[in-house]
């Protein structure tokens, strides 16, 4: 094996590795609600309830991530695609026209998700360019329907 990998070939080989999708939200000081969607999620603990994301530094709701005190996890159903894209969109106003939800602690859900998590962040790491961010679960829903799921660059759902 080549001791060096190649940026290009490191994300085609992760790309096929089926993940859901979430939105991941927070609200600043002021009262802004800020989000974008990452697939880079996934639980860590049962007890006590904790998950994490991994946000790229360079995204605009980094600095955001950074100071915030807690945030929202939507795990997206199937045919909420096009709000994935949207909200993975650079430079656009995501919540604009967007219905939102209010967690216990204010931050911003998206309704027919598949489920809400409302987090206390509860520890940052960095890793090469990303942040770990680790939620403790404090409040949470579920709902009835089916993932959204990402595949080798596209949008997909499970067949059963």
């Amino acid at each position: 094996m080549p001791s060096r990998v190649d940026p290009d070939h490191f994300r085609d080989a992760l790309g096929r590795f089926a993940s859901g999708v979430t939105i991941i939200t927070t609200r600043d000081a002021v009262g802004a609600d800020h989000g974008m969607t990452v697939s880079a999620f996934t639980s860590l603990s049962l007890d006590p309830p904790l998950i994490l994301c991994c946000i790229d530094r360079a995204a605009t709701i980094a600095p955001h991530i950074a100071a915030a005190d807690c945030i929202g996890v939507s795990v997206l159903a199937h045919g909420q695609e096009a709000l994935s894209r949207r909200f993975a969109l650079k430079d656009a106003d995501r919540f604009e026209g967007v219905p939102i939800l209010r967690a216990p602690s204010g931050v911003a859900l998206v309704p027919a998700a598949l489920a809400h998590l409302d987090c206390r962040v509860a520890a940052r790491y960095g890793a090469g360019d990303h942040t770990i961010v680790v939620g403790e679960v404090m409040a949470l829903a579920t709902f009835a329907g089916e993932p959204l799921v990402y595949f080798r660059g596209a949008y997909g759902h499970l067949q059963r």
